[in-house]
């Protein structure tokens, strides 16, 4: 659990995360209960603690902190259902749990963990994270349900912004707001027909009542084409000792895991990023080379089988390596087993389609249980494909959809996947129309927007059960 705070300004205009405070805290806590239970579990089955076994505290910890860094464990939570920071928490738990055994059993003839007192350590400490994070959500609520720590509000801007927060105000007690009302310059009939009934007055009424002491927030929600209107609020709330929120209406942008960077002292908004930066692209990449080398090793002795019949039943090589665009948009070859008499990998490349003479009998069969695309858990080790992830294109098509399709290169922020969230909601094979594609692509983007691991496991089970086969592939 983070934080339960808003963000801050700095001096000099900044913004910055105000987050120093409850984030250290939460993660002293976190810290304390690992390294109380560890020693706890030793003490109830009466063993020693000797310093080599300390190794695996000090894994567990790491790995938690890292793990806990990729979900963004420690940020503000204020606003979020109590079940997703404990979903959230509990994720970080269990990847962490199985991080420090796999570590564990490779170090195991180093030290002499006993088994009891280690599985106590895991489950007491997964239910003491929830625990504790549980009581301190029901604790804050309570105060700010009573009337401690409540804050008055009101919005500037009858917009859709300010609109959307005072819903987020009104519908998240656990906040300790108590909206007010939403202020606005314009003339009855200018304004949106859902806002008619509800401005309680003009811009210069809600600077009174901040002036007076009867707001604690103000939120201003203007479009940011209105700079200088903005600028003269900011003069005139300066005379208040109001809290100053701007809510800039970023919604205008199709925002895709937007965050802020910092530029030495200048704060950045990134519009179009990937997910996967700093822990999180080295929690994708373990989870890309832990599965597939399993699935490889399963799946060895069936390729083997696979790449016979190929060969025997049809004349040319047995794998295919086609180009194709990998992450930020730079050409990778792909390798799958050759299920057509043609193999193209120019400017044009014609899609598979239904009857296509030139799928072969057993290209066939591979094509519509993927069998066809196994090849390619050997570009996931290589680091060019991911096991999820957006599904490849072939270069040419690539060069047509980006002039078709708006925001079409965004997937590419990404490692391209063998299966994806399209794949699994059943998009996939020939895209006869433009709007199939579109379709594709909205789903490739919520990928990338959602990402986390449990959405990986989610994909990864949905193939499994309902991927393989599908009647659209050709």
């Amino acid at each position: 659990m983070g934080s339960d705070q808003t963000p801050r300004t700095r001096k000099g205009g900044f913004v910055v995360r105000n987050q120093s405070g409850f984030s250290t805290l939460y993660r002293l806590i976190d810290l304390s209960i690992i390294t109380l239970l560890y020693y706890g579990s030793y003490a109830f089955f009466d063993f020693s603690v000797a310093n080599v076994d300390l190794i695996l505290l000090f894994v567990f910890v790491i790995s938690f902190q890292l793990v806990a860094e990729a979900f963004d464990l420690y940020r503000s939570w204020r606003g979020y259902a109590t079940i997703e920071i404990l979903k959230s928490t509990s994720y970080c738990w269990a990847i962490t749990c199985v991080a420090t055994l796999t570590i564990g059993f490779f170090i195991v003839e180093a030290i002499e963990q006993p088994t009891s007192a280690l599985l106590m350590w895991f489950a007491s400490s997964g239910v003491a994270l929830l625990s504790w994070r549980f009581v301190m959500r029901k604790f804050l609520f309570k105060i700010r349900q009573s009337g401690m720590n409540s804050r008055q509000a009101i919005i500037i801007g009858a917009t859709k912004t300010g609109y959307n927060l005072a819903h987020q105000i009104i519908d998240n007690e656990q906040l300790g707001i108590q909206f007010q009302g939403i202020f606005d310059d314009r003339a009855e009939e200018r304004l949106p027909h859902k806002f008619k009934n509800q401005v309680l007055g003009d811009i210069e009424h809600a600077i009174n009542m901040a002036r007076n002491n009867k707001v604690d927030y103000i939120y201003i929600a203007l479009p940011m084409s209105a700079e200088n209107r903005i600028r003269d609020i900011l003069e005139k709330c300066a005379d208040t000792t109001a809290n100053v929120y701007i809510i800039p209406n970023f919604f205008i942008y199709n925002l895709m895991n937007a965050r802020w960077q910092s530029v030495g002292s200048v704060q950045a908004l990134s519009v179009y990023d990937t997910p996967f930066q700093g822990a999180s692209n080295l929690l994708k990449r373990a989870e890309d080379i832990v599965v597939g080398s399993i699935i490889l090793t399963i799946l060895a002795i069936p390729m083997l089988f696979i790449a016979a019949a190929v060969k025997l039943t049809s004349p040319g090589p047995i794998i295919f390596k086609q180009k194709r665009y990998g992450l930020d948009g730079k050409q990778i070859y792909i390798y799958k087993f050759r299920s057509m008499t043609a193999m193209d990998n120019g400017p044009v490349v014609k899609q598979a389609t239904k009857n296509d003479p030139r799928i072969t009998k057993l290209g066939s069969f591979l094509r519509r249980t993927s069998l066809d695309e196994l090849p390619q858990f050997i570009n996931v080790l290589q680091g060019r494909m991911s096991i999820v992830g957006p599904r490849p294109h072939a270069v040419a098509h690539n060069e047509q959809y980006r002039k078709l399709i708006k925001g079409y290169m965004l997937r590419h922020k990404v490692r391209p996947g063998i299966t994806g969230w399209a794949q699994v909601n059943g998009l996939r094979g020939e895209t006869s129309t433009i709007n199939k594609m579109v379709e594709r692509v909205e789903y490739d983007l919520d990928y990338i927007h959602r990402w986390s691991v449990w959405l990986d496991v989610k994909i990864i089970v949905m193939t499994i059960f309902n991927g393989f086969v599908n009647k659209n592939a050709y």
